[in-house]
């Protein structure tokens, strides 16, 4: 047995059955991590970043483990937007200030869903022709949807909880075709914290900013 065989033991040890399907201890790690992330993400607590990073560990071994390589590769991609979005929302706004809840543009719509279209397209030949996916499909939109929305979420963007919802539409089916049910689970659960993040988020914008 190697020795990163012997770090995933731990983690990869049955936690508790529901239905006939197994959870993993890394999958509840994952699923308390992200619920926390996402909750304090629609309270603008940037706290969220570093608990999000958690999160991102989590779920790379998750998903690598369960052959959804794309949304392993994600979470190292998640880890540095995350580490910038702490930045950002500290000291990103005019003057080094906090960063205010914000739109996008129509340019950058254009250009989302360029990028959007280019990525995904990209990811499904990549998944297609190296790795053993059976879902590259899937896994490729998922993939791009979540980048994008991140980006939003790093500038607080409020039409980043759209993007977010849209990817967790696709999720829930695609981690239960996985068995991974409890994180299908917790993406039903991010759904309803997104549509808290929207009305909050919403709210902020109509808000002054403080002068």
């Amino acid at each position: 047995m190697s020795p990163l065989d012997l770090v995933l033991v731990p983690y990869n040890t049955p936690a508790l059955s529901f239905a006939g399907a197994t959870t993993s201890w890394g999958e509840v790690i994952g699923f308390v991590t992200g619920a926390l992330c996402v909750w304090l993400v629609a309270r603008q607590n940037p706290w969220n970043w570093p608990i999000g990073i958690l999160n991102n560990l989590a779920f790379l071994v998750l998903f690598a483990t369960s052959g959804l390589f794309a949304d392993s590769g994600l979470q190292v991609v998640y880890i540095v937007l995350a580490l910038y979005g702490w930045w950002a929302w500290l000291r990103g706004g005019d003057e080094h200030t906090a960063l205010p809840v914000s739109t996008t543009s129509r340019a950058q719509w254009w250009w989302l869903l360029a990028a959007g279209v280019a990525g995904t397209l990209l990811l499904v030949w990549v998944l297609t022709s190296f790795t053993t996916s059976t879902v590259p499909w899937g896994d490729s939109v998922t993939t791009v949807l979540s980048l994008l929305a991140t980006w939003g979420q790093t500038r607080k963007r409020v039409e980043c909880w759209w993007l977010w919802i849209a990817a967790d539409v696709i999720y829930v089916p695609l981690y239960a075709y996985k068995d991974l049910w409890l994180t299908a689970i917790l993406y039903v659960g991010f759904m309803g914290l997104c549509v808290l993040g929207l009305v909050n988020w919403r709210k902020a914008l109509r808000e002054p900013v403080a002068a």
